[in-house]
């Protein structure tokens, strides 16, 4: 079982023996620990890593409320599933001085274009979300993009309540925040966990962050 950044680490340095350039994918479902994890690596490896969010590409509250979705905020079909696949590619490709991703701001709750510089030096690039093994199209040709791709599992309480948290934290009342923690949410979460067994290594949070408080 993993438990420590560092074991994540040396996976990656097997991969940069065979490439130039290592992306690796972080998936899990909504409140799994993804972030925590994708800091926790990129911490270790330094100048040496970036990490790139798939929420950079959530479309925005004005055309969600356009397209009727500003309800289900965080379901598949409200991404820019063909933008950030495109920018998978350019880092794929690293044919680009520099390639410049979004990145979601949470208390905006809007993503803000050009907000990470990623430059062609860099030999590694996270990117994490929560629909990186889904099998529609678009979304189903970025696993040929990543090296591999990780899979965060947390307990159902636990992700419940880290919801809950965040979402208070960012201005929902009590109420609202479990609603949407059991409602949106764990819709997004049954579509994640469907596709667990095509990750390339499954992660225990519990675990992981058990350990890393030692």
């Amino acid at each position: 079982m993993i438990t420590r950044p560092t074991e994540l680490v040396d996976r990656i340095e097997r991969l940069r023996q065979k490439r130039e350039r290592v992306l690796i994918g972080i998936v899990g479902e909504p409140g799994s620990g993804k972030s925590t994890v994708s800091a926790a690596v990129s911490d270790v490896l330094g100048g040496d890593a970036m990490v790139v969010p798939m929420d950079g590409f959530h479309l925005s509250n004005e055309q969600l409320a356009h397209l009727g979705r500003a309800g289900r905020k965080g379901a598949i079909d409200t991404f820019d599933a063909f933008g950030y696949l495109q920018l998978i590619r350019r880092l794929r490709d690293r044919d680009e001085p520099v390639v410049y991703a979004p990145d979601y701001v949470r208390g905006v709750e809007e993503a803000i274009a050009g907000s990470i510089a990623v430059p062609a030096a860099v030999p590694v690039v996270i990117t994490e979300g929560n629909y990186l093994l889904d099998d529609d199209k678009p979304w189903s040709g970025l696993r040929s993009l990543l090296d591999e791709v990780w899979y965060i599992e947390a307990p159902h309480d636990l992700r419940l309540e880290r919801l809950v948290q965040r979402h208070i934290r960012f201005g929902m009342s009590e109420s609202a925040a479990w609603r949407w923690a059991e409602g949106p949410d764990e819709s997004n979460a049954q579509r994640t966990r469907a596709r667990r067994q095509h990750a390339d290594l499954v992660i225990d949070v519990t675990a992981f962050a058990a350990d890393d408080r030692d």
